[in-house]
């Protein structure tokens, strides 16, 4: 069933990062929200905008850094011009979202919600239907979060533990506190709770709640931002000052602690897609290869993982499991899905060299 667009809600999209261990697909330049990984024919900026699209109509914000805007605005060219924040500088995501609340804010914005640029979403109907009842809860002046249902124990995402149900909002729970990544054994107790979800970085929340929780830990940074959004002139000035820190450790979690978050379970299909191992997940375990690209330019025999042929020469893989190969013109990555996660120390390594052209 088609999604209602709800009244008054504003999209914001931090579209930032380089996604290093998608090297060499993904660089500084060209980062992986750019490009078409699930074979959709959509670059994962496009395919967010078209989730969200129903429920916000033209409403939607993407803030990107300068190097960015123009390929930003080829993919999304029905945006308007103050569609597009472009950063100077990247200065995490607390900076990024609250510079667009701060801009909504001015624009008399009911409510906002904000939506990575680079994640997958399975079922957007469901999707759809949580951000309905983060942002009824968030029209209440509560910080919101989606919390993703877990489907395994996993060290890499952080976690949102839920509390009791919110008065006058069934299916939203209050937040007892958001957890760093733990280690695995740590995770397995968690599931095993039941009251734990994974911290995807969806937060829905009035623009003025958000700058005012902000102004409670850091008071200059909220008036720098305020500041911007009234004279958008001293944007260059007033950026460099900002500090660079994540909104969950700005705002999420000291809000937790006051007892000011909520947060919807979200059980729609999500992934972050943040290694190859993740990737060729994705796209299919049941496949012994799966071919991203051009399938005429690969030969698999008797292997499983991941075949990425990007250099117009054909790529022949022979024996292997559980394989990644990623060849482009310039680069040619070999490794396994088992250490997928490593990819992003050979991207550190080219940064010492002084190979910026390579990252």
């Amino acid at each position: 069933m088609p999604a209602d667009e709800i009244p008054g809600f504003w999209a914001v999209v931090p579209a930032g990062g380089a996604g290093t261990r998608l090297w060499p697909l993904s660089r500084s330049g060209s980062p992986k929200f750019l490009h078409d990984l699930t074979g959709s024919g959509r670059s994962l900026l496009e395919q967010t905008r078209d989730r969200l699209a129903p429920i916000v109509g033209d409403r939607l914000v993407v803030v990107t850094g300068t190097a960015h805007r123009d390929a930003v605005r080829r993919q999304l060219h029905e945006l308007p011009e103050d569609g597009v924040i472009a950063e100077p500088s990247a200065r995490d995501s607390m900076a990024a979202i609250g510079l667009a609340a701060a801009f909504l804010e001015q624009r008399g914005a009911e409510v906002m919600g904000s939506f990575a640029a680079d994640h997958v979403i399975a079922d957007d109907a469901v999707f759809a239907s949580a951000v309905a009842d983060a942002v009824a809860a968030a029209r209440d002046g509560w910080l919101v979060t989606i919390g993703i249902e877990p489907t395994f124990a996993s060290s890499a995402f952080g976690y949102i533990h839920q509390g009791d149900t919110l008065d006058g909002h069934p299916g939203v729970r209050t937040v007892v506190e958001f957890v760093e990544k733990p280690s695995v054994p740590v995770a397995e107790e968690y599931l095993a709770t039941g009251s734990y979800r994974w911290n995807a970085g969806m937060f829905v929340v009035r623009p003025s709640v958000l700058l005012d929780l902000l102004a409670e830990q850091d008071p200059e940074f909220a008036a720098n931002l305020r500041a911007i959004a009234a004279e958008p002139d001293r944007l260059p000035e007033l950026w460099e000052k900002l500090p660079r820190i994540a909104i969950d450790h700005a705002i999420a979690e000291p809000a937790a602690a006051a007892g000011k978050v909520a947060t919807v379970p979200g059980a729609f299909g999500w992934d972050d897609v943040g290694d190859f191992d993740s990737l060729a997940g994705l796209l299919g375990e049941q496949e012994d290869v799966t071919v991203l690209g051009d399938d005429a330019l690969a030969q698999v025999i008797g292997s499983s993982g991941i075949v990425v042929p990007g250099s117009g020469r054909m790529v022949a893989v022979v024996g292997l499991d559980d394989v990644v190969v990623v060849d482009t013109p310039d680069a040619l990555l070999v490794t396994t899905r088992a250490r997928a996660q490593e990819v992003k120390n050979i991207v550190s390594a080219l940064k010492d060299q002084g190979r910026t052209d390579l990252t």
